[in-house]
């Protein structure tokens, strides 16, 4: 009975190790759930003022936060005002930060968002936290009065 018990039990953390990765894949957020979340946080800042939003934007368990999405705000010279997933962060300057590539990342936001169009996408590649590798991730970014914030995903 012991022995059918133990083969029961490993036969079964078999199936869930086969089916771990495939769960983890549907943690991600979307682009469309990235760039909804960056307008509503947008919104927010608008109605709320800086002070009220960046303490929303950086509660671990707060609106702004959803599996591995999380809202980020930067300043025009790219000094950390608000982010999610670190904020350790805030008050450094990143302007300079550039991925494996050495594709300039902060300044890719802050020349969008202060540019013309005010929104879009900046591509780069970045260590994934969950994979340890680095993936091409994507962050959709919109200028809201002399900040720019955004949300990013793993592609």
């Amino acid at each position: 009975m012991t022995t059918w018990c133990a083969k029961l039990l490993a036969g079964l953390c078999f199936v869930v190790s086969l089916t771990a990765p495939a769960q983890a894949a549907n943690e991600k957020g979307s682009a469309d759930e990235a760039m909804a979340m960056t307008k509503k946080a947008v919104a927010f800042y608008k109605a709320n003022g800086a002070e009220k939003a960046f303490a929303e934007f950086n509660k671990p368990d707060g609106q702004f936060r959803d599996r591995d999405l999380y809202i980020f705000v930067y300043d025009k010279a790219g000094t950390v005002l608000s982010i999610g997933s670190n904020p350790k962060l805030i008050g450094k300057n990143l302007i300079d930060m550039k991925d494996v590539d050495g594709k300039p990342i902060i300044k890719g936001f802050v020349d969008l968002a202060f540019g013309p169009a005010g929104k879009g996408w900046v591509d780069y590649k970045w260590p994934n936290p969950v994979s340890k590798a680095v993936e091409p991730k994507s962050s959709y970014i919109e200028r809201a009065g002399d900040v720019l914030i955004g949300c990013g995903i793993y592609k």
